[in-house]
């Protein structure tokens, strides 16, 4: 068994910055309540997938373990709009992707027992760069996305937790035929409580781990990224459509990161 990523715990925001753009991760403890876990899972459970919007819930009987992951659940329901938002977790987040960041997805998944362990992977390679170019102190590549794990399980190894590969987002590239290491540096589970959040780049080589307990995992995901960067909401071409009952929940803040952005270039 690896050693649990260190998670360290940065109070100022510059520090946080740093860590993100550092590390590849940042950590914030004690986030959620008790009731606004009890909450969340409450309301994860209920959700319906929707094969339209891209939604999975695979049946353990036919697929060998259950999974379902709904997207975009702040548009499903109401409870799911404080998290684009978090206090601690947005500030960082406006402060490497700018004040016009957005959302572009909120997921929330659900593992059930004998879900497999996944391969290690990056969410999105931005650039691909010689290792020698990336290890110059000098090279600085900017954050173009990052995702927001809201743990509501308190994680143990059994649970499946996920892994990272600390440094890899310096890697300049995505993980090649079956990696599972950078510079001789193991995957590291993050092993937190219910409550605790994570926030990480896209390039950070990660993966899920296999749930060999008898229990469901939650997690909420939200990614960010730069306005530049598309929202993703399916189903696409036209069909998606916010609910209006929810918008008129939305705060002025949680608007501009579904997208009320002011005119810019491009537009």
């Amino acid at each position: 068994m690896s050693e649990p990523l260190p998670l360290v715990v940065y109070d100022a925001l510059e520090d946080q910055v740093v860590a993100l753009e550092r590390d590849g991760y940042v950590f914030f403890p004690h986030m959620l309540s008790k009731e606004e876990i009890r909450t969340l899972r409450g309301s994860m459970g209920r959700l319906e997938a929707d094969a339209a919007q891209y939604d999975r819930h695979t049946d353990p009987d036919e697929h060998g373990f259950m999974n379902k992951s709904i997207n975009n659940v702040f548009n499903r329901d109401p409870v799911f709009l404080p998290y684009l938002d978090r206090p601690g977790v947005i500030e960082v987040t406006e402060a490497v992707l700018g004040e016009d960041a957005h959302v572009i997805g909120m997921t929330a998944w659900l593992t059930g027992p004998g879900r497999p362990e996944q391969g290690i992977h990056v969410d999105w390679q931005p650039l691909t760069l010689p290792e020698d170019i990336m290890a110059d102190p000098r090279v600085r590549i900017p954050v173009y996305i990052t995702t927001a794990h809201f743990y509501l399980d308190d994680i143990y190894e059994a649970l499946g937790p996920t892994q990272f590969v600390p440094g890899s987002h310096r890697a300049g590239r995505t993980p090649q035929h079956g990696e599972t290491m950078w510079h001789e540096i193991q995957p590291r589970s993050i092993i937190c409580n219910a409550g605790d959040v994570v926030l990480f780049r896209s390039e950070v080589w990660h993966r899920g781990t296999a749930n060999t307990s008898d229990r469901v995992r939650y997690l909420l995901q939200v990614h960010y990224a730069r306005r530049i960067i598309t929202q993703k909401f399916p189903p696409y071409l036209n069909r998606f459509q916010f609910d209006p009952k929810i918008l008129s929940q939305a705060t002025e803040r949680q608007k501009r990161l579904m997208g009320d952005h002011r005119p810019s270039n491009y537009d």
